[in-house]
């Protein structure tokens, strides 16, 4: 059976102590690149090893080598420079992520060196038979952190017209699938918060106030997303991630799918969702009605807390989601990772693998 699996993971996992440690010694000076990437990977084996131990059939590297799921990433894309600012560009209900953005500073394009390329090779060699699943955000997210969300944004010459800028991104995604594509990846998932915020009436009324439309908005970032999409083999599969912000086990916006469910779940070609679905604020199914072929993999089992959820209760709530889309489309997963950012969320190690087991349980019960 092809990916997003019946029991699936959203990606990313809690650090152990030893690199935690190695990061803050290699920020500090007192080892290098060279010892600090040692480190790393021994913690990837391990961590691949507890994944294949639980029986899970694709397996991710826990995001262990970022600082955050999704800024990393950007970086080093090219035509973006990091920057260090005095707040964080969004407020979490609680604790704030370390001060860093980016901004667009030339042509936006993906390099043939990019890292990520590198560890997912690392990822094949030490996965072996096991699939790889490769995480990345989603092109909607460029745009989103630098042009929308900074209310100071000014473009430079070349994305005076925002149109020029949002194909730039759509190519250089085009080129990310390609190069992931030869490197063996046959699972990628595009993380994307974009549309947590645009479910969000508070939100939506901030960005109205400002004189942005969240609705031709979306549609443009659905086209970009397709336009991306456009260099996916067939034999490659291309999920989506959407959440309402996961750090430190805060999130940072509330309002189910329906504001944007016939924009996105209607017309956006990846081949499956990954959806919040572990609170109240979510919503209800109802929006998953504008579902098409794609596979919508349930994130019934919170991430954020240890206290492990009733398997009688999320296996109702399966069947409530079965009235809007077949059960063969339906699948299950935590609602996020464990650590979207390395601080990671506030459970332990034991208590991160117990919801994974159970979302497994559950799934061979329901689809046995």
């Amino acid at each position: 059976m092809n990916a997003p699996y019946k029991y699936d993971i959203v990606g990313s996992f809690l650090r152990d102590k030893e690199i935690k440690q190695a990061r803050e010694d290699f920020s500090l000076g007192k080892i290098n690149q060279s010892q600090l990437e040692e480190i790393e990977n021994k913690s990837i084996e391990n961590l691949v090893n507890e994944e294949k131990a639980v029986g899970l059939k694709a397996v991710t590297d826990g995001e262990f080598r970022r600082a955050f799921w999704h800024l990393d990433f950007l970086w080093d894309l090219k035509g973006v420079e990091k920057v260090a600012v005095e707040h964080f560009s969004i407020a979490f209900k609680g604790h704030q992520p370390k001060s860093q953005t980016l901004e667009i500073v030339d042509k936006i394009d993906f390099p043939e060196d990019h890292p990520f390329l590198k560890h997912f090779k690392f990822m094949q060699r030490v996965s072996r038979e096991t699939e790889v699943k490769q995480c990345i955000p989603s092109p909607s997210m460029l745009h989103l952190i630098c042009c929308i969300r900074e209310e100071n944004y000014q473009p430079i010459e070349r994305y005076q017209d925002d149109d020029v800028l949002l194909k730039d991104i759509a190519y250089a995604y085009q080129k990310a699938i390609k190069a992931f594509y030869n490197a063996g990846c046959r699972y990628l998932q595009l993380d994307d918060t974009s549309w947590g915020e645009f479910c969000s009436k508070e939100k939506r009324e901030a960005y109205k106030a400002r004189g942005i439309d969240v609705d031709e908005l979306a549609k443009k970032y659905v086209d970009m997303i397709n336009l991306a999409l456009e260099a996916k083999p067939d034999d490659m599969v291309i999920t989506m991630h959407i959440c309402r912000g996961n750090f430190r086990s805060t999130w940072f916006t509330s309002g189910g799918y329906e504001p944007v469910a016939k924009t996105l779940f209607g017309n956006c070609h990846v081949d499956g969702f990954f959806l919040e679905y572990d609170s109240e604020r979510a919503g209800g199914f109802e929006p998953l009605r504008y579902i098409q072929n794609q596979k919508v993999v349930l994130g019934l089992v919170t991430s954020k807390d240890a206290k492990l959820e009733n398997k009688d209760e999320i296996i109702k709530r399966i069947r409530e989601a079965e009235k809007y889309v077949p059960l063969n489309q339906l699948a299950l997963s935590p609602q996020c990772g464990f650590a979207s950012t390395e601080e990671g969320n506030l459970l332990t190690k034991e208590e991160q693998w117990n919801k994974v087991k159970l979302v497994k349980e559950i799934a061979e019960e329901v689809w046995q």
